[in-house]
């Protein structure tokens, strides 16, 4: 589908709750910048349907950005029509914090309908944040070919999982997901938690990486937190983490190559 003399049209959308998306936005557009075909249009949420009509490849870093009905039909047209969707961090989470005066308790509710299904999972709970082991699920694909396992501190996901993924790479955890009303899902199931994967849907295919915590000072100021005194680069500071997000943008941007 690409445009006169093979121009490719990508669509960014990068915003939310609770991380640095200045800084996510920057380096996304950067690895992007790297493709001299690929021209960007960026939006900080879903009102981007008429731009999703004609592009050929999508990007998305958000965190509780909630889809309307009508842009999950666009989000799901798109990629069964055969367009194709890298995913990162926390593109499939709908979270609702604490009640005022209440318990300290995030909820993870199911309002994703079809685009969960597009991207093979919603996200239900975190551990606290801390290093852990990330492990090559197919050391054969290309997208991890000569990565060996490797320590990232982020946040490492626990989903609920839908269709038949493709998983790359995986992380182990089973034990307490505190603040989270689902923690209990982790503490019981042992089953991998998938951190790099392929979904194909209709003609198309979403690449989800759950990888990309980041967080500046004045991120969490919603939750009564003026200035956390730190900033939170995550992964974004891992050799590992940042060849292999190359990779996703180019297999994104050229499939074959």
């Amino acid at each position: 589908m690409a445009g006169p003399a093979g121009r490719l049209d990508a669509v960014l959308v990068c915003g939310g709750r609770w991380h640095d998306f200045d800084y996510a936005r920057l380096r996304l557009l950067e690895l992007l910048g790297e493709h001299p075909r690929v021209r960007t249009t960026v939006f900080q949420d879903y009102d981007c349907v008429a731009a999703l009509e004609g592009a050929d490849l999508m990007v998305t870093y958000t965190c509780d950005v909630r889809p309307s009905p009508a842009e999950r039909a666009a989000l799901a047209r798109f990629v069964e029509r055969g367009g194709r969707w890298l995913a990162l961090h926390g593109t499939n989470s709908v979270i609702e914090p604490p009640a005022s005066g209440g318990p300290r308790v995030f909820t993870t509710p199911r309002l994703l309908g079809e685009v969960a299904v597009v991207l093979g999972s919603q996200f239900l709970a975190h551990p606290p944040i801390e290093p852990y082991e990330v492990r090559v699920t197919r050391p054969g694909h290309p997208l991890v070919a000569g990565i060996e396992p490797f320590t990232v501190t982020d946040e490492l996901y626990v989903c609920e999982l839908h269709g038949e993924l493709e998983v790359l790479l995986h992380a182990e955890y089973t034990g307490p997901c505190r603040g989270f009303d689902e923690s209990g899902t982790a503490a019981t199931d042992n089953a991998p938690r998938p951190v790099l994967y392929l979904n194909r849907y209709g003609l198309g295919e979403v690449c989800y990486f759950t990888l990309g915590h980041c967080r500046g000072r004045y991120d969490m100021q919603d939750l009564g937190v003026a200035d956390t005194r730190r900033v939170d680069r995550g992964p974004w500071e891992t050799p590992e983490f940042l060849t292999v997000l190359r990779r996703c943008v180019a297999r994104t941007v050229l499939p074959h190559g």
